[in-house]
């Protein structure tokens, strides 16, 4: 990739009660970019800064983040602005502050995201992208956020196109995140189109985060999707899918699992999951089969252990899903593995 002599200025918008995480997760991974970058014995890619309408602002966990500089008037150098989460008892609540950022926003990032070229970046973590929306910066663009306010975000952006159940989503210069731990993974993905896929993983491994994941993961585990309901009998064939995948089911063996009919299995399973039997173990197989192409399983093993019975089934529905095939998927892992190993044999401790 070629090497850009230009640094970027990442610049964290707080907000009064801003989420904490939100903050330090994405600012520790661009920080140890530079880290990285400093054992390569190459300049720093990332200038951190953090701004707000008050010199002073306290945070969702009560610490007060001082000494933050004003908003600025220009953008004078690359710049991504990062707009970060509050807790949901302040998100919809409209302050004066609030209103400040947006207008300020507004003024100095809209025309920017209108150029394709323009080397400035929106970057929002959690409900970060309800601010972004009243700033009316998200236009027709896809984007998400966190799940619990994404009827909001719809609310307020009416012509962007909102993703469900995404950890991140980056339709050119906007990049979107689910939150929390989100914003890690969306920091990660920028660093690595900009770093490298090597840096970043390092930074990941560095971080302690188990899996990098990217922007086809679901903002909720496979395992934990469709799970939101009290139904005892849904809840009961949901955990024998995610116990077995592999097993041979089918419509007759769920429904013996919830002692009920299969008709009435499909109909508590579209009320309360809202999908199918079969659908949620199709999901559920989906995660075991990439699970295991990630821990180097071949295609036909991971078809095998998912319960696929072969790679050509797998192929399909690996398809339909996310597109392409998990070969395609499976090569790409190993190529960014053999770059890390041959990439962490050379650098010194850190």
């Amino acid at each position: 990739m070629p090497e850009r002599a230009d640094t970027i200025d990442v610049l964290f918008v707080i907000s009064p009660h801003s989420l904490l995480l939100d903050i330090a997760g994405p600012a520790e991974a661009f920080r140890m970019a530079n880290l990285h970058r400093a054992i390569l014995q190459l300049p720093p890619r990332f200038r951190l800064r953090f701004a707000g309408p008050s010199a002073t602002l306290r945070t969702s966990v009560g610490l007060a983040l001082a000494d933050l500089e004003p908003l600025p008037t220009r953008l004078d150098s690359p710049t991504w602005v990062v707009l970060v989460g509050q807790p949901n008892a302040h998100v919809n609540q409209v302050t004066p502050a609030i209103t400040a950022t947006a207008q300020w926003l507004s003024r100095t990032l809209h025309h920017h995201l209108l150029n394709a070229d323009s080397p400035h970046r929106l970057v929002t973590v959690c409900s970060g992208a309800l601010l972004a929306a009243r700033a009316g910066l998200l236009g027709n663009r896809r984007c998400t956020t966190h799940h619990d306010v994404l009827d909001a975000l719809r609310a307020l952006a009416r012509d962007s196109q909102v993703v469900d159940n995404r950890v991140f989503v980056v339709d050119g210069s906007v990049a979107s995140s689910a939150g929390v731990t989100a914003g890690i993974d969306l920091a990660l993905h920028l660093i690595a189109a900009e770093c490298g896929e090597a840096l970043a993983a390092n930074i990941a491994k560095d971080m302690v985060v188990y899996l990098r994941r990217s922007s086809r993961d679901p903002e909720l585990s496979p395992f934990l999707g469709h799970r939101r309901h009290t139904h005892a009998a849904v809840h009961k064939v949901q955990d024998a899918i995610g116990a077995e995948p592999e097993r041979d089911w089918d419509m007759a063996s769920l429904a013996g699992v919830g002692h009920v009919t299969e008709r009435h299995l499909l109909r508590l399973f579209v009320d309360h999951a809202g999908a199918s039997p079969m659908q949620c173990l199709q999901t559920i197989r989906l995660e075991r089969a990439r699970q295991s192409l990630e821990h180097g399983a071949s295609v036909m093993d991971a078809a095998e252990v998912s319960g696929f019975r072969s790679s050509l089934n797998l192929r399909r529905a690996w398809n339909r899903q996310w597109g392409g095939s998990p070969r395609d998927a499976r090569r790409a892992d190993l190529r960014v593995k053999l770059t890390l190993r041959s990439d962490s044999s050379e650098r010194p401790s850190i």
